[in-house]
């Protein structure tokens, strides 16, 4: 089963890089020679943006909400963490519609000021490069402020309080102590942060920024040159790779180990007074308030309104698309995951747990990629057998694979088989060994051993990994719109559709359940890492 799990995420990216090396038709020299240096270039200066604007909004937030006191402290712990719950593409849709020229933003600058054109006075444009940075940064900068946040509340308490003893200001504390030691956590929140931004279509397409998924989808489906996006695709997969290679290289060079008891004792407490905790409040609500509240109210706004309007047995058939496809890719990635961690956890071999690191690999992979290398293997299946039905029994099969929705499962389950991994080898790892020596010497196969003790530890985990399996296929886009058959649509489709239409109202209905859909996890992950470290102080 370990092998098969191995194979699956495997194919598609063999498949991609067959087809880049031996293309029907090599556009490769014009590729190089037009459009392929822009997209590289757009898709650095982007992930450059990001990079900068969720490390300052992340580390930031991450480090006054561990080690100070203000108000609303408690409320902010997790208000930070929710504009994750809001695709990026839908919060570009909503400021697009608050600050256009026809929005209400400009609309009473220009009342206010007796303003009649637009040659009258200057606006940002926000379907820009900057424009994506700025959305793309304000939801994913969580990323960074969980995994900021899981390393600084790991700190020990001692270091801190010997810079303090020792005459050190706290910016030199956090700078000096605080960062080099979270530094491999912050790095793996940066490094998912940037993944998302590769994986991301529906933003740089609406702002008509040229990278590397715009290209993929322009040379695919309007050049009809499948070599091509394969090509571009291997270009996008080396940086996805350089990604994980220096996340990995900035673990294994930068080690740090805390012993004792001490680092399990709470934090000191920074309490803040006059200006500087209003001034802490006010960092901490603005991505928030940017982030979060202002786009998702004006989708209540919208879908109160239109409601009449969007709540149509259209729209409800859609509903269940989106519902059925999460649950089904959630339990199935999920029970995979299961299979993953107990076959390395009965085998340390060299081989299981290379098996498993590339099965983790799906998520690196940005939809449209993932799509494509989906697509090849799959219709070259389908031909296959079309051909063999065709000699022996006369009949043609059709697609019984590829443009189904079987594709849009398989998608999603190799994209998310690593989240639901993570949840449940997290869990996992608080199970004592003894328990299967136990087992063994009772007469439990390795199978029942699992069913009756192991799953009921793992509960826990598999909620979590089922609920995080279950948001991220709600929200996933560029592999849906390539993979889905016909006249068959999801929310996250049909908000791309009608607010590329530039009709934000006649969707936002769908864009508001895709949000409220991502709450749920978001409560729980909050929980889980705040009591992780008063369950270690106990």
């Amino acid at each position: 089963m370990l092998v098969l799990l191995t194979l699956m995420v495997v194919i598609p990216v063999v498949s991609i890089l067959g087809l880049s090396l031996f293309p029907k038709e090599n556009i490769w020299p014009h590729l190089l020679s037009t459009v392929l240096p822009r997209y590289v270039m757009n898709s650095l200066l982007l992930m450059l943006g990001v990079s900068i604007g969720v490390l300052l909004i992340g580390v930031a937030t991450a480090w006054f909400v561990t080690l100070y006191d203000f108000p609303a402290k408690k409320l902010f712990e997790w208000l930070l963490i929710v504009p994750i719950a809001m695709p990026a593409y839908v919060i570009a849709y909503a400021y697009t519609d608050l600050l256009e020229f026809s929005g209400p933003v400009q609309g009473f600058l220009r009342d206010m000021f007796g303003w009649v054109s637009a040659k009258d006075y200057w606006f940002v444009d926000i379907r820009t490069l900057p424009g994506a940075v700025f959305v793309m940064s304000l939801v994913l900068y969580p990323y960074v402020y969980i995994t900021a946040r899981a390393g600084f509340l790991e700190l020990s308490p001692s270091m801190l309080e010997s810079s303090r003893v020792l005459g050190r200001s706290q910016t030199y504390t956090f700078f000096k102590v605080a960062l080099p030691l979270a530094r491999p956590s912050i790095v793996l929140g940066l490094t998912l942060a940037l993944m998302e931004t590769l994986n991301d279509f529906g933003t740089v397409d609406y702002f008509a920024v040229q990278t590397f998924t715009t290209g993929i989808f322009d040379v695919w489906l309007n050049m009809n040159n499948l070599g091509g996006a394969a090509q571009i695709s291997t270009i996008a997969l080396t940086f996805v790779m350089l990604l994980v290679w220096l996340e990995r290289i900035s673990r294994r060079q930068q080690r740090y180990f805390q012993q004792g008891h001490h680092r399990f004792e709470h934090l000191p407490i920074t309490r803040l007074s006059g200006t500087k905790k209003w001034l802490v409040v006010l960092l901490c609500l603005m991505p928030v308030v940017f982030g979060f509240l202002v786009p998702s109210s004006l989708l209540l706004y919208y879908s109160v309104l239109y409601f009449a309007e969007s709540w149509t047995a259209e729209f409800r058939a859609l509903f269940f698309n989106s519902i059925s496809l999460s649950l089904i890719a959630a339990f199935v990635a999920t029970l995979f995951a299961i299979i993953l961690t107990y076959s390395r956890w009965m085998s340390l071999g060299w081989f299981n747990r290379f098996a498993v690191r590339l099965t983790s690999m799906g998520y690196a992979l940005p939809g449209v990629i993932l799509a494509l290398g989906v697509l090849i293997p799959l219709a070259s299946l389908d031909r296959w057998l079309d051909s063999l039905s065709e000699k022996y029994f006369g009949y043609d099969l059709g697609l019984l694979f590829s443009g189904t929705v079987f594709a849009i499962l398989l998608a999603y389950v190799i994209r998310f088989l690593a989240v639901a991994f993570g949840s449940v080898e997290s869990s996992m790892t608080k199970v004592t060994p003894t328990m299967d020596m136990a087992a063994r010497t009772l007469g439990y196969t390795a199978s029942e051993t699992l069913i009756k003790f192991h799953l009921p530890l793992l509960r826990g985990g598999i909620v979590a990994a089922l609920l995080l399996v279950f948001v991220d296929c709600m929200k996933e886009l560029p592999a849906t719109l390539v993979l889905r058959p016909f006249n068959f649509d999801t929310l996250a489709t049909y908000v791309y559709q009608y607010a590329s239409d530039e009709q934000l109202e006649r969707c936002a209905l769908g864009a508001l359940v895709i949000v409220l859909s991502g709450l749920i996890p978001i409560i729980i992950l909050n929980r889980s890492l705040t009591q992780s470290r008063h369950l270690a102080a106990k």
